[in-house]
């Protein structure tokens, strides 16, 4: 069996894939700055930390899945929070609003020769559109203090309480959480990563 290993700290990641039906090897997060490059391109950016996060992460003879997730409106990204203060901001100003969540992944081979499907590096990225409901400062202020979105781009999470917060979703709900299995499964397939 050709070895997983996830370059990814997010618990969601480990949890899609576990569900799509993947072992992994081994999960180890690797240590790469999140910091954008002047008027990087919020694609431009979110590609490059998954291009870095999988390049950083060396296990011999093994496939490494590296991922990094965006929310976004227009040239803005909404990153991590720094605070609850930082957490309110963002919510007040997606309230009422579409916006764009990207996720990035990168699977690349590790170790001498050719991988047994051929290829060293796959690549992809998938874009989905949620809108915000609008909401009460009172409703913003008390899903901050829930604490949930506090490690999460754009402040909230899709798969917890922060649904509550969604009116719509366009597009992979998978891609919100931070792995569109849609387009990484067939990659991990096609790779002769077996479930």
């Amino acid at each position: 069996m050709i070895p997983l290993v996830l370059a990814s700290g997010s618990p969601r990641r480990r949890q899609l894939l576990h569900l799509a039906g993947f072992r992994l090897e081994a999960v180890v997060p690797p240590e790469v700055p999140e910091i954008r490059a002047g008027h990087e391109a919020p694609l431009t950016y979110v590609r490059r930390l998954a291009r870095d996060k999988a390049s950083a992460v060396n296990i011999d003879a093994a496939w490494v899945l590296a991922a990094d997730t965006i929310v976004h409106r227009e040239d803005r990204i909404y990153e991590k929070p720094e605070s609850d203060d930082d957490a309110m901001a963002m919510l007040t100003a997606l309230a009422g609003q579409w916006h764009k969540v990207t996720t990035a992944w990168c699977l690349r081979w590790c170790g001498p020769g050719r991988s047994t499907s051929g290829r060293r590096l796959v690549s992809g990225h998938t874009t989905s559109r949620v809108c915000f409901r609008d909401l009460t400062p009172l409703e913003v202020e008390r899903y901050v203090a829930t604490g949930e979105g506090r490690d999460k781009a754009g402040s909230y999470a899709v798969q917890g309480d922060g649904a509550g917060l969604i009116s719509r979703v366009v597009g992979s709900t998978t891609n919100v959480v931070g792995l569109p299995l849609d387009t990484v499964v067939p990659a991990l397939l096609e790779a002769g990563i077996r479930r």
